[in-house]
């Protein structure tokens, strides 16, 4: 079994993950990421009286663990961003499939089911703002999947490269990689009432989903060509920012995970509402509910 030293596998002198700061004993076999890290008290507002296990914050990295109606889940904040994402998936997995007595990668893998709730941007006139949208393909612009082994393996090369040549993607970003969520997990969250769609997953905010302010874009017609794009029957419905770091880690380390975020902006229309709080109260509880 592979031993894994200090400075690749950090543990705080109270037994706890690095940046988590969340011991293993803590780590609920069904997990809930959010963003914002108040969101993480919205979630467990809904847990069973009583049932709450641990209250942990660092920096951005909030974690509650408790029950909704008897079925113990964690919910965890990773902020925004891929790279974020990058440090929470790791340390979940460690959490769950290291010993961090002995340092050893246990013998039995453990897997996590891992379901994120976010917002995001629909690119498609026929969106409305409120959908609730299922990732069932996530495009990352981040490129944190090329640090890690067999890329090319777990991702869509024909849906990447038709994108890459439809948009005139800039020859100098990082590649598009292009994951499925996992079908079982994605068919319990969205039944038949969600939109299912194609989502990418942005390295930024502004630049990367073709926001312009005082700075010009490399490919300034960036939005309507994502929106134009079809590949097998396919179409890009939304823009987010951390859903494909999650999909193609989940899938490296052999978890089950997918991303369902409420549409808060209409970015073909010019269209945004500020006051989405309560949709997503109803998307959390839905999700607590079928999950």
């Amino acid at each position: 079994m592979k031993t894994f030293p200090a400075s690749q596998l950090i543990i705080n002198a109270d037994g706890s993950a690095f940046h988590l700061h969340l011991r293993p004993e803590f780590l609920a076999d069904k997990i809930i990421l959010v963003g914002d890290q108040d969101r993480v008290n919205m979630v467990a507002s809904f847990f069973d009286e009583g049932s709450i296990e641990c209250d942990v914050q660092s920096r951005e990295f909030h974690t509650i663990t408790g029950r909704y109606q008897g079925k113990r889940i964690s919910c965890i904040s990773t902020g925004i961003g891929t790279d974020n994402c990058d440090i929470v998936m790791n340390e979940i997995d460690a959490l769950a499939n290291i010993d961090f007595e002995t340092r050893q990668e246990k013998a039995e893998p453990r897997h996590l089911e891992i379901v994120r709730i976010g917002t995001c941007g629909g690119m498609q006139e026929d969106i409305p703002l409120g959908t609730f949208l299922v990732s069932q393909k996530s495009i990352g612009f981040d490129g944190v999947l090329a640090f890690y082994h067999d890329r090319d393996k777990i991702v869509d090369l024909g849906f990447e490269k038709a994108l890459v040549e439809h948009i005139g993607y800039p020859k100098k970003a990082a590649v598009p990689y292009v994951v499925s969520a996992n079908p079982e997990l994605v068919n319990k969250i969205a039944r038949d009432d969600m939109m299912r769609g194609c989502t990418i997953a942005a390295n930024g905010f502004y630049g990367p989903q073709g926001r312009v302010l005082r700075v010009d874009l490399a490919v300034p017609d960036i939005n309507e060509k994502i929106t134009s794009f079809r590949y097998e029957g396919q179409r890009i419905t939304n823009y987010e920012m951390e859903g494909s770091c999650i999909a193609g880690l989940a899938l490296h380390m052999g978890h089950k995970a997918m991303t369902v975020c409420c549409v808060i902006a209409q970015r073909k229309i010019e269209a945004a509402n500020t006051d989405y709080k309560p949709r997503i109260k109803e998307l959390v509880r839905t999700v607590l509910e079928r999950f």
